[in-house]
């Protein structure tokens, strides 16, 4: 009897389900190739600086327009800022300098 009942739920579950209309979720029109690259190259909100910290050192970035990058002077790194969003991944983190060395080490001996 247990077996009768199992098989008609199983019917009921295994019944077709109704047709669902699927409607894409983007339809405007397609962006030229000026506005792609207009809105590709938005300005980052130098307002977010108050929040953002270098996430290797936990110090406080700035934002150079020039290469539209966070720099961390402290360790040389420079993060970038892609569609005006900084990319704080460090493995995508570039160094804008080289390790200095000890002044005394600059001076030969005669």
């Amino acid at each position: 009897m247990l077996g009768l009942s199992v098989s008609r739920a199983l019917c009921k579950c295994l019944s077709p389900l109704p047709a669902v209309r699927l409607q894409p979720l983007y339809t405007g029109a397609v962006l030229t190739a000026a506005e792609q690259q207009n809105k590709s190259s938005q300005a980052f909100d130098s307002s977010l600086l108050q929040f953002l910290v270098c996430p290797l050192s936990r110090k406080q970035l700035r934002y150079d327009e020039s290469t539209n990058e966070l720099i961390n002077d402290d360790l040389g790194i420079a993060y970038p800022v892609v569609d005006g969003i900084p990319n704080m991944i460090p493995q995508d983190a570039r160094m804008i300098r080289k390790d200095q060395k000890p002044t005394g080490s600059d001076q030969e001996s005669e």
